[in-house]
């Protein structure tokens, strides 16, 4: 399949940039206070009124929720459900704060297939780590950088949601140096010289930024918009390409999982968007395993489905 011309590009990247951000500077800092003072478990009892708010007013977010939900369950979604999706978000929100502050404790953590990861680290070559926003990215790049000491960067947009971007980085300056921001002059440069030193660099690959090229995949059942980035970048680096899934499975419990993609994404002249949508593909395939595993991991709200997300009145069955 081709990519979408510029103006579907744009389109996509609106429907998620144009998303209000919710969370203000004293919000957050209050919500911080009251974790750090009476804990966590006590502090989760209160995302139980935060979530019903936002299942209440945000509407755009809710109705993704009910499509998504819809797919990855093969059945309706009732609203019960989205407040369960819309919760597991507000606990891995919570969770970062304690994960960068480095309290560990907090947690049980389990690598699955870490030698993957291990073999790579030990070779001395950089490679890039996709993943999604599936679950918490933070508990890898916590884990990598205050406790492992993975060499770890990562190519991450901090222009939207940048009240919670920047408390958040706030927490952890030895983090939050280990971002390199997208569409800058030097960012291909700042890449190539972070995997040459052997540094992993983490990145997402299933959220379309403004004037992201683009491809077709099918996922959950339907034709979804997914970012061709990724592997236009891996292509040019030439560089092996590990998956990550970092799962939230309640509680305090977080799974890691982790899979070999490539050793190296090579991209034929004479079929190069084909073999973009091809490997795009394989990514969406694994992506929806584990969305299927997992299913209220699933934190993109918006929609990467063609069609409109559907009513919320077909949907109130269980």
């Amino acid at each position: 399949m081709t990519p979408q011309p510029f103006g579907a590009e744009a389109l996509v990247a609106h429907r998620w940039g144009d998303l209000p951000e919710r969370g203000t500077p004293t919000s957050l800092r209050l919500i911080a206070w009251i974790a750090l003072r009476i804990g966590r478990w006590t502090t989760r009892l209160l995302l139980y009124p935060i979530t019903l708010y936002f299942v209440i007013s945000a509407r755009k977010a809710r109705q993704v929720s009910y499509e998504y939900l819809r797919r990855v369950r093969d059945r309706p979604a009732a609203w019960w459900h989205v407040f369960r999706h819309f919760y597991c978000f507000a606990a891995t929100i919570l969770d970062r704060l304690y994960l960068l502050r480095g309290e560990f404790e907090h947690f049980d953590v389990t690598l699955h297939e870490k030698e993957i990861l291990l073999r790579k680290i030990e070779s001395g070559k950089g490679c890039i780590l996709l993943g999604s926003h599936l679950g918490s990215f933070e508990v890898l790049r916590t884990l990598g950088v205050t406790q492992q000491n993975f060499l770890l960067k990562v190519l991450m947009d901090t222009a939207h949601n940048q009240n919670i971007t920047r408390f958040l980085d706030s927490l952890n300056k030895k983090i939050a140096s280990t971002v390199i921001v997208p569409d800058r002059p030097d960012t291909l440069l700042r890449v190539k010289e972070s995997l040459d030193a052997g540094f992993l660099v983490g990145m997402l690959g299933d959220r379309v930024s403004s004037g992201d090229k683009t491809t077709q995949c099918q996922f959950l059942g339907a034709s979804a918009t997914f970012p061709a980035g990724p592997i236009l970048l891996a292509a040019i680096m030439h560089c092996p390409v590990i998956l990550f899934f970092g799962l939230y499975r309640g509680g305090k419990r977080y799974e890691i999982y982790f899979e070999h993609f490539a050793e190296e994404i090579t991209l034929h002249r004479d079929r190069r968007t084909e073999d973009v949508q091809d490997w795009m593909q394989r990514y969406a395939e694994r992506l929806e395993y584990y969305a299927r595993l997992a299913p209220y991991n699933w934190f993109n709200f918006y929609s990467l489905w063609d069609q409109p997300p559907l009513r919320e009145s077909s949907k109130n069955g269980q």
